[in-house]
């Protein structure tokens, strides 16, 4: 039994493992308004888009945040811009926009530089690269996100059912996306680390999608998914350390597998 509480001794994985835990809980908080709005494909694109910002960061000699999430809230703010103008649906405008700025990155990697430590970690998630700095930001970008839900909560809300109704109730719903977008990108950019741009996107999906198949009700749906999202990120990390493998398909799994037993508990019931 001791040698379950082994990791708990290394610096890197107590601060790898809170970095998951907080990070868990953020894409479970932002991941219940993707879910509601049918916009599960949008956290896929944004972390290949934060990628983008990440890899011209990387060539350009700037750190992972200021560049990643420059990039990162600028491509979210253009999709929900060019989905907006109702020429073109808006998984049509995350593909191109998340497309291309992951071939901007890889190009720039190819021009001026090769893909070091760092972008390999945030392409596939890695432990190892975690310090307390990075801790210390990710909670502040979870601390932000929770505050800005909970000061437009109901706006957020209304704007996920019935955009069309909330918006001649004069909830302003071009804003109400663009917040929700720059959410879900500063969501992404805090998770990369852990998890890594492939498979991010399970982060903020599959503990919602699990707590929408407990509940009707979204405001426990918002508390469920928060709380999955912790879960995953903790028996993820610590099951990752001692099979050692990667945390971020540790992670995804372990929220995978909550996902099937929810199911399976539905359909018991149904």
């Amino acid at each position: 039994m001791s040698g379950f509480w082994e990791p708990f001794e290394f610096a890197f994985f107590r601060n790898g493992l809170a970095v998951a835990v907080i990070a868990g809980a953020l894409c479970g908080l932002v991941g219940a308004f993707v879910v509601v709005r049918g916009m599960s494909y949008l956290g896929h694109g944004l972390s290949h888009a934060v990628f983008g910002g990440a890899a011209l960061g990387a060539t350009a000699g700037i750190g992972y945040y200021p560049a990643a999430g420059a990039w990162g809230i600028g491509a979210a703010l253009l999709i929900g811009r060019i989905s907006g103008r109702r020429v073109i649906h808006s998984d049509a405008a995350i593909g191109v926009v998340s497309t291309a700025s992951f071939a901007i990155g890889v190009v720039a990697l190819a021009l001026w530089g090769q893909a070091s430590r760092g972008i390999e970690a945030v392409l596939f998630g890695s432990i190892l690269g975690v310090g307390r700095a990075d801790l210390a930001i990710v909670a502040a970008i979870a601390i932000g996100i929770a505050v800005a839900i909970a000061l437009r909560y109901r706006a957020l809300v209304f704007t996920s059912f019935d955009p069309e109704v909330a918006g001649a109730a004069g909830v302003p719903v071009a804003r109400i996306d663009a917040l929700l977008m720059v959410l879900l990108a500063l969501a992404v950019l805090g998770t990369m680390q852990v998890i890594g741009a492939v498979l991010v996107s399970a982060a903020i999906v599959i503990p919602a999608a699990t707590a929408r198949l407990l509940t009707d009700s979204f405001g426990r749906m918002l508390v469920i998914s928060t709380a999955l999202g912790a879960a995953a990120g903790l028996v993820g990390m610590v099951a990752s350390y001692h099979l050692d493998v990667p945390s971020g398909a540790t992670i995804t799994l372990v929220a995978a597998l909550g996902f099937a037993v929810a199911g399976a508990a539905r359909a018991l019931r149904g």
